[in-house]
């Protein structure tokens, strides 16, 4: 390969689990979680390939290997690994320059506990906005205030743990990216959370990971 990562568009044919030396992610061109995987993969700047998945049209094969039918999904050789946080820890153990996991075990810990919180108190609200359910608006909110909570934080460091970006600011970029896209405003009180956000913007994986479809969510 002349450049580290490859994107290609799947066909039903093209499945072929396990066969490949090369780590394959297939992803999503719009899931906010397969939008982590590719950015750790592009930080990384390690050999892979990215296999979108339509959303809206899985192949019925997806679900032989992962039981919930969902993206994304890693397959690296024999070993095939689905939600986004455990394929990420796995591709940060595997290739561990950069580093986005804490190296030490209590610091480690505390990423851990707050990757699951950022799951609780931000991305389980998407759903509702995404299906337009009764509690979209309330779930606008809540992620806006939870974000906002954020502030006194980014005012003292550049990035979620420290001054060094992490695996935090991998697991919130994509919502950062959608906000516009889920009808969430943030007030002028947040300005120190939306300069964490371009400065995660602004880092080359984090370019190389878009898809053509997540570039037309912001504005």
């Amino acid at each position: 390969m002349n450049a580290p990562g490859v994107r290609k568009v799947v066909r039903d044919a093209d499945y072929s689990w396990g066969t490949s030396a090369m780590m394959n992610l297939y992803s999503g061109t719009t899931c906010p979680y397969s939008h982590r995987c590719r950015i750790v993969l592009y930080e990384k700047q390690m050999d892979f390939q990215v296999i979108d998945v339509d959303l809206y049209n899985k192949p019925e094969d997806i679900a032989v290997i992962n039981p919930y039918n969902r993206v994304p999904v890693l397959v690296d050789r024999d070993l095939v690994l689905y939600e986004s946080n455990i394929i990420n820890e796995y591709i940060d153990e595997r290739f561990p320059h950069p580093q986005l996991m804490p190296p030490d075990p209590q610091t480690r810990a505390r990423a851990r506990q707050l990757l699951f919180t950022m799951e609780a108190e931000l991305f389980g609200h998407i759903e509702a906005i995404d299906k337009n359910q009764k509690t979209a608006d309330k779930s606008r909110a809540h992620i806006r205030d939870r974000l906002v909570e954020l502030t006194p934080v980014l005012t003292k460091q550049k990035f979620l743990l420290n001054d060094d970006f992490s695996m935090l600011d991998v697991a919130i970029a994509p919502l950062l990216w959608r906000l516009d896209h889920y009808g969430i405003e943030m007030p002028k009180t947040a300005a120190p959370v939306m300069k964490y956000a371009e400065r995660i913007f602004s880092r080359q994986g984090f370019i190389d990971a878009l898809t053509p479809s997540e570039k037309v969510m912001r504005r």
